[in-house]
């Protein structure tokens, strides 16, 4: 792995927020992990790697001044969860965002993102 893959900033996201695909309306997962250029969900199902779905997130005022954003992400990997065996960590890569939802995305990972040295996550080349 490239160290210019690895400088992406990335952190735990500390609010609690559905990740919808859009084409169904089921839930996909809740996001857990958010980077610059992808998020990690934890799902209650396995997720089917490379894959791109249409994903809509509801949002809060504080982030946006709309309810909700609609944008394009693939599936990297997935994996059962370390401390809850009913439970997948899902990484996705963005593909597609208008700017403007880009902005947004760039407003949650400030304002959720926790910092988290200890993140041994790499959304998109794990």
């Amino acid at each position: 792995m490239s160290l210019e893959r690895r400088k992406l900033n990335r952190r735990n996201f500390s609010y609690y927020m559905r990740v919808m695909n859009e084409a169904t309306g089921e839930l996909v997962g809740h996001l857990s992990d958010i980077s610059t250029g992808g998020f990690k969900l934890d799902s209650r199902q396995a997720i089917p790697l490379n894959r791109d779905f249409t994903l809509r997130v509801d949002l809060t005022s504080e982030v946006a001044n709309k309810t909700f954003m609609i944008f394009v992400a693939r599936s990297k990997w997935c994996q059962p969860d370390h401390y809850d065996p009913s439970t997948y960590n899902v990484g996705f890569q963005i593909i597609n965002m208008t700017p403007g939802d880009l902005e947004i995305f760039t407003r949650m990972f400030e304002k959720y993102g926790s910092n988290n040295k200890n993140s041994n996550l790499d959304y998109l080349w794990k």
